[in-house]
């Protein structure tokens, strides 16, 4: 989408110039939208306004917000441990709007609105542009990029009812309207747990059976490798990968959200809809969500939805044969074509060749005792991670066309900002006839 000037409205270069700390500052859940209605109680009120769905331009503008690639990442440098080798924890190149831990960049990104459900697949992408000599990126070409790289999925609206149990009580009124833009980023967990057991095997530590009280069978041939008594537990290590991933999804929200501010658009980022009728694993008819395929296993208390065929597979069974398959892939990622540790991907370094070559390539043994952890944790519990889902959602940011009206009704001065105030004004100008 190349951007014509002619046809750029005046919000957008408001946009470009509205201040980081205004954002902060100004940042509020502003829920209530033009065809909106709160049927009853202290904020009962019905919108007077239809229903407007976001142009094309703020829509792209806000999903790149969330997702948007950003130019090759930093890296990290150095451990004493397998110094002078550089750290190979990463397994995308490419850096987005948000950070990931480690830059192992699982998660990615959906969106949905009147015209249908997409996916934005630039998770293992190549920078979207080259940065200026001051650090600067030109906005059009990485929205250029991120717009090339959506995939319609399916026709109309996510299905999900904006009801509970599909939605959270206090958010029926309000979820996956009409005219609305519901971004989802979805993490693959399963992926994350297998870069974080390379991540502990690079540093020394191997997993230990919390849940079992038991060492890992086999565990003590790879005493030339790690140290077999230096372990983290099972659930240790599956709940901090949790909390990356929802560190890595939230953060991609509030982007977006901080984006919304600037451009004059309501909503707001949360997690009050429930993630496994999202991913599609509701089990009820007209309910698909995102079409992910799931397991049910009665020693779990939720389905497992491990991944969308073609779009997002989980780095677990049965999208692979075995977690050694899995490990396998994990290492194609990492160190194959375009990866992060491949000599011939480009990077922001002056010998970049020299530096994508520093880090050590895991080699056999290390894959069998990472490929081993895995396994067991497969064959333990029937899934992998064995403690935690294998893909998931925590954050959502909802944007919409805010109805000013019902703030001047309920609220003192102030309630929004003046960016919200005009915002008809300059980004869908009247044009005299």
């Amino acid at each position: 989408m190349a951007m014509d000037e002619s046809a750029i409205p005046p919000g957008f270069k408001e946009m470009l110039g509205f201040g980081l700390v205004e954002a902060l500052l100004g940042r509020r859940s502003r829920r209530f939208f033009m065809g909106a209605e709160i049927p009853d109680g202290v904020f009962a009120y019905k919108s007077e306004k239809d229903p407007m769905p976001l142009s094309e331009l703020e829509k792209l503008l806000v999903v790149t917000a969330c997702a948007g690639n950003t130019g090759w990442h930093n890296m990290i440098y150095r451990a004493q441990r397998y110094a002078p080798h550089l750290s190979n924890y990463a397994a995308a190149a490419g850096g987005r709007t948000f950070p990931s831990a480690a830059g192992f960049h699982t998660s990615m990104t959906f969106f949905t609105d009147d015209t249908g459900v997409y996916v934005v697949d630039n998770r293992d992408a190549p920078a979207s542009a080259d940065k200026a000599a001051d650090g600067s990126l030109d906005l059009d070409e990485v929205v250029q990029a991120l717009q090339s790289r959506i995939r319609k999925l399916q026709d109309g609206r996510l299905k999900l009812p904006s009801e509970v149990p599909f939605v959270e009580a206090h958010n029926t009124w309000v979820t996956n309207k009409p005219g609305t833009l519901l971004v989802i980023p979805v993490a693959d967990l399963a992926q994350h747990v297998l870069l974080a057991i390379c991540y502990m095997l690079q540093n020394g530590l191997v997993l230990y059976d919390d849940i079992h009280k038991q060492a890992l069978p086999g565990i003590e041939r790879f005493k030339n490798i790690g140290d077999v008594n230096n372990v983290w537990p099972i659930t240790f290590v599956e709940q901090l990968s949790l909390a990356e991933v929802c560190a890595e999804m939230a953060t991609s929200c509030y982007a977006g959200a901080l984006l919304l501010q600037a451009m004059g658009l309501g909503g707001w980022m949360y997690d009050g809809i429930d993630p496994f009728s999202v991913l599609g694993a509701s089990g009820v008819a007209g309910v698909e969500g995102l079409g992910f395929r799931y397991d049910k296993d009665e020693r779990w208390p939720y389905p497992n939805p491990t991944g969308l065929q073609g779009i997002m597979e989980g780095y677990c069974p049965p999208h692979y044969p075995d977690m050694r398959a899995a490990v396998e892939a994990v290492c194609a990622r990492k160190f194959g074509r375009g990866g992060p540790f491949d000599p011939t991907t480009p990077g922001p370094w002056r010998e970049s060749a020299k530096v994508r070559g520093a880090a050590q390539v895991h080699d056999e043994a290390f894959r069998e005792c990472v490929a081993l952890q895995a396994q067991y944790v497969f064959d333990t519990f029937g899934k992998f991670p064995g403690t935690v889902p294998s893909m998931f959602i925590c954050t959502y940011l909802q944007a919409h066309h805010l109805d000013p009206a019902f703030y001047d009704k309920f609220y003192q001065p102030g309630a929004y900002l003046h960016t919200h105030a005009h915002h008809m004004a300059q980004w869908h100008p009247v044009t005299p006839s």
